[in-house]
């Protein structure tokens, strides 16, 4: 056995367990929302319209390095989203024809909304089992930010960073 290795003993049982996580922050990281991640990220939101090309919604993803679009109708209000999933499948049933469609024909109409209240926890389930993987978040029926599943990955992977290196201090004194 290697040297730095002991044996439990009898009077192991009577010292303090560690543990990786505590019940308040298990607590915690269950009661984080959706506004804690717009405020550490901002609420830019791109839109398009319906009656844009599919090209120019192509260019809009790559310029601004996202990952979907809002589309917006005459009247400011959301009207459908697309994504760069939506653009390759098309592109996979429609090969040379798709950058000159429309937006409007291919967008998704039926739009998954959160709120600033919502937990994050709770839109990663919704994405997860809706198998997409942005959400604009909506307050009074206007959309102030897109949350992504990155966004949220990102955000829980910088608590637990900053989890760990607190414990470390503290391991360490």
């Amino acid at each position: 056995m290697p040297a730095s290795y002991q044996s439990p003993t009898r009077g192991d049982d009577e010292q303090e367990k560690s543990t990786s996580q505590s019940l308040e922050t298990n607590l915690s990281a269950a009661e984080v929302t959706v506004g804690h991640v717009l405020d550490s990220k901002g609420g830019d939101i791109f839109w398009i319209s319906p009656d844009d090309t599919v090209h120019h919604a192509v260019e809009v993803l790559r310029d601004k390095r996202i990952g979907a679009l809002l589309i917006k109708n005459p009247q400011g209000e959301v009207a459908g989203i697309l994504s760069e999933r939506d653009i390759v499948r098309r592109l996979a049933d429609t090969p040379g024809t798709t950058l000159p469609q429309t937006v409007k024909d291919l967008m998704v109409t039926k739009v998954e909304t959160t709120t600033r209240d919502e937990t994050l926890v709770r839109v990663l389930r919704r994405m997860t089992d809706g198998r997409f993987r942005h959400m604009p978040v909506m307050d009074e029926g206007f959309a102030i930010g897109m949350i992504t599943i990155g966004d949220v990955v990102n955000y829980r992977l910088t608590a637990l960073e900053y989890e760990a290196l607190k414990l470390k201090q503290l391991i360490v004194g």
